[in-house]
């Protein structure tokens, strides 16, 4: 068995706004980057060796695995990228109309991606790096809805027990070579 692990970024600019994120970006705010260090410190002591990392290629994620592993060498994955969230992107949440499908499909009507789609990019992206014969514990920083849509649709996922990703928490999986599974051991809390 492989183990994956899965870390969101830091607290940024538009997360005290209240603002969608998606495909934009906004830097780390000193909060966000003091909890990177401090979430760094925790992992200092985290009983597994990672042998890779990978990033999202959006900054607030590469930013942050800088400072929660400041002397790595990383990749950057655009499968690891946050959700498009269309025409919503930079504006305040509260804008978002809710539905009853849990957003399922919502945004691609607006220039986004579905649930769907996202959780499909992530899982092509994280199943190809476990399928590497030398990946067998790999460290990934990625984003909130990304990893919750990731969780949800493409994972056994019977163990999860909690609402939503807060800033800096990390997923524990486990990737069963034999199926080309994912499934979720544990929710992380580093800070």
């Amino acid at each position: 068995m492989k183990h994956l692990f899965l870390m969101r970024h830091g607290e940024t600019l538009f997360n005290i706004q209240g603002r969608t994120q998606g495909w934009s970006d906004s830097p780390l705010t000193k909060k966000g980057i003091s909890d990177a260090q401090t979430a760094g410190q925790f992992m200092k002591n985290f009983p597994v060796a990672f042998d890779h990392f990978y990033s999202s290629t959006q900054e607030r994620a590469s930013d942050t695995l800088e400072l929660v592993f400041p002397d790595v060498d990383y990749a950057r994955l655009k499968g690891l990228k946050e959700a498009n969230f269309g025409v919503f992107e930079g504006h305040q949440q509260y804008l978002e109309p809710q539905s009853t499908n849990g957003k399922a499909t919502f945004f691609s009507d607006f220039g986004g991606e579905t649930r769907f789609q996202v959780a499909d990019r992530m899982d092509n992206a994280l199943s190809t790096l476990m399928k590497k014969d030398d990946h067998q514990n790999v460290f990934c920083l990625s984003h909130g809805a990304a990893m919750w849509y990731f969780l949800h649709e493409k994972t056994e996922h019977e163990k999860v027990n909690f609402q939503g990703l807060h800033n800096l928490d990390l997923l524990h999986f486990i990737y069963d070579d034999s199926t080309g599974q994912f499934s979720f051991e544990e929710l992380i809390k580093t800070l």
